[in-house]
């Protein structure tokens, strides 16, 4: 077979692009939920522990933890989660812990959380939520199952 320069071009010119393409492919889910490279909403995860609720955080008090940014209402609320961040860090990297228990992700809201045995859990929604409590040790098991597998 004789190719002619153009079909060599063509070809020389091609190959780069499709070797990327199984690259691109292969993009997995970041392992922290977060938006614009800011965690949980930039609420602060140490308050849901300590106050009982969602505050947002400060953006000039952070924390870089598992390559994206937390943000803290405090210093001392940075300082306790930057000491031990897998004590408030939430589970499943943040992402809806009802839909983990189901087998993908997706996105949360800081008004839709509960904490169980001390550790944080995140919902879509507090309708979801909802769902999440009506069985949250099952789900639980599930969600810890499909978790980190869903990433991929």
């Amino acid at each position: 077979m004789i190719l002619s320069r153009r079909s060599l071009l063509s070809i020389a010119i091609a190959a780069p692009v499709v070797a990327t393409l199984p690259l691109l492919a292969v993009a997995a889910t970041p392992e922290v939920y977060n938006d614009g490279g800011i965690a949980v909403d930039g609420s602060d995860v140490v308050a849901y522990f300590t106050e009982g609720r969602p505050i947002a955080g400060n953006e000039a008090i952070t924390h870089d933890y598992m390559g994206v940014i937390w943000q803290f209402s405090s210093t001392e609320n940075r300082d306790l989660f930057a000491a031990n961040p897998e004590a408030y860090a939430p589970q499943y990297g943040g992402y809806c812990a009802f839909a983990v228990s189901q087998g993908y992700t997706a996105s949360t809201v800081p008004e839709a959380w509960s904490i169980v045995d001390d550790k944080l859990y995140l919902n879509f929604s507090t309708s979801v939520r909802r769902r999440w409590e009506r069985d949250i040790p099952g789900h639980i098991m599930a969600a810890d199952a499909n978790w980190p597998s869903v990433l991929a």
